[in-house]
């Protein structure tokens, strides 16, 4: 439920009259800092020391991050336990404060944090609701007008007239979740509240905030099923450490995250820029060494399906000439365990320099037909009908491919649907 009091409600409301850039949220380096103990008594001893001696270490939940929210955005925050998704919303909401930054705010926020947030296990379900309603700024009146919708959508039956600590975790979410849609909210904050539910709930609520989301209400969503949030949001921001790692369009960084959690191995940043390769042609004195690959760089490290995919290899021939020279690409899986295509230079015919000298070829596919996932590419030359390898480079380039939600699967297959009856 939301922690907003009255007095934080109606500034927020003064704040988004001025408001003209249409920004719900802004938060501004914020950081928060816990100090964590290993045992009760050391908060104790290090409050009471006169050596100020410190018994503590710090956690920097969050370190200076920047975050701006239109309106009607929908915002997925994805991130492993710890990474600082709880912190941060917890901080938007009021219920904690940063260590250090700003976080200002324009609109009614309802928020779903951890279930029994906001009630008062003595209360009734439906002393809760009014409970729930003065603390976001409705009158009681205003309370009485929604309470009809509130009942229908927890749908929880006379439990509503019982005290709330007789309620099951499930009813806890009905509930909370009833009152924080309907009381109109400019934002909307939910944190894994829909885990909880049965089927049947998890399609009511996510029905429910689509109608939200087009009435232009602001969504920050948080969920460990991504793929919720790669359907449902516009935008992601990947938290790690604390920091964000991305933040942009919620498909592609769904998909970023996702191969991360897979593989583990640092995020391809396509900001990276390729050194050029300039190192002088030299003939080895060792003459086993018939030619070697130099250099290999791609045209970028993050694509969309259907994107060019370009792939520039250097390499030198030492001999005077290989008649039977080729050449070859391999794409696989980040972890090797599948072999995705396999092309070369022999099977396809295609003429390559195969005299003494530097040499350098693109292989491209003009439109790459992955959906999504972390790639590697594997190099080879090879001589004697490719029987013989001259040199090659396992994993010597990464790739990923990330989408905007339009399908699913590794390839893009071209298909069409009948209607039969």
């Amino acid at each position: 439920m939301s922690d907003k009091n009255k007095d934080k409600s109606n500034k927020a409301a003064v704040n988004g009259a001025e408001n003209s850039d249409n920004t719900m949220i802004e938060v501004k380096n914020i950081s928060k800092v816990y100090r964590l103990y290993d045992k009760p008594s050391d908060r104790i001893k290090e409050s009471l020391s006169l050596t100020k001696k410190k018994y503590s270490r710090e956690h920097k939940a969050l370190d200076g991050i920047d975050i701006k929210i239109k309106k009607g955005e929908s915002v997925g925050l994805v991130g492993r336990n710890g990474s600082g998704k709880s912190t941060l919303l917890k901080l938007i909401t009021g219920v904690v404060t940063p260590t250090g930054g700003e976080i200002v705010t324009h609109g009614r926020i309802a928020a779903l944090l951890e279930l029994g947030a906001g009630f008062n296990m003595e209360y009734t379900g439906i002393e809760n609701i009014y409970l729930n309603g003065t603390m976001m700024g409705y009158s009681e009146k205003e309370m009485e007008e929604r309470i009809p919708s509130i009942i229908e959508f927890a749908d929880i039956g006379d439990f509503i007239y019982q005290p709330v600590k007789s309620y099951s975790s499930g009813m806890f979410a009905r509930l909370a979740f009833a009152v924080s849609i309907n009381v109109d909210p400019d934002i909307l904050i939910v944190d894994e509240a829909l885990a909880v539910g049965d089927m049947r709930f998890q399609v009511k609520c996510i029905d429910k905030m689509k109608e939200l989301k087009e009435a232009g209400t602001t969504i920050l969503f948080v969920t460990h099923a991504v793929e919720q949030i790669k359907r449902f949001c516009t935008r992601t921001i990947w938290l790690k450490d604390g920091q964000i790692v991305k933040d942009g369009e919620a498909g592609v960084i769904t998909d970023l995250y996702a191969n991360y959690m897979i593989y583990g191995d640092q995020v391809l940043d396509d900001n990276e820029v390729e050194e050029a390769f300039d190192e002088e042609f030299i003939v080895p004195e060792n003459s086993e060494y018939l030619a070697s690959i130099k250099h290999v760089a791609l045209n970028k490290q993050i694509f969309k399906s259907f994107e060019s995919l370009e792939f520039e290899v250097i390499y030198d021939i030492y001999a005077e000439e290989l008649p039977d020279f080729s050449f070859g690409v391999a794409i696989y899986s980040r972890d090797r365990k599948q072999y995705i295509f396999g092309p070369n230079t022999l099977l396809d015919k295609a003429d390559i320099p195969k005299k003494q000298g530097r040499h350098k070829i693109i292989y491209r596919i003009p439109k790459i037909t992955l959906i999504s996932g972390d790639y590697a590419l594997d190099v080879g030359i090879f001589n004697s009908d490719g029987i013989v390898n001259l040199d090659y480079k396992n994993s010597c380039a990464h790739f990923s491919v990330a989408n905007e939600y339009f399908t699913e699967g590794m390839f893009y297959l071209d298909h069409e649907w009948d209607v039969v009856e």
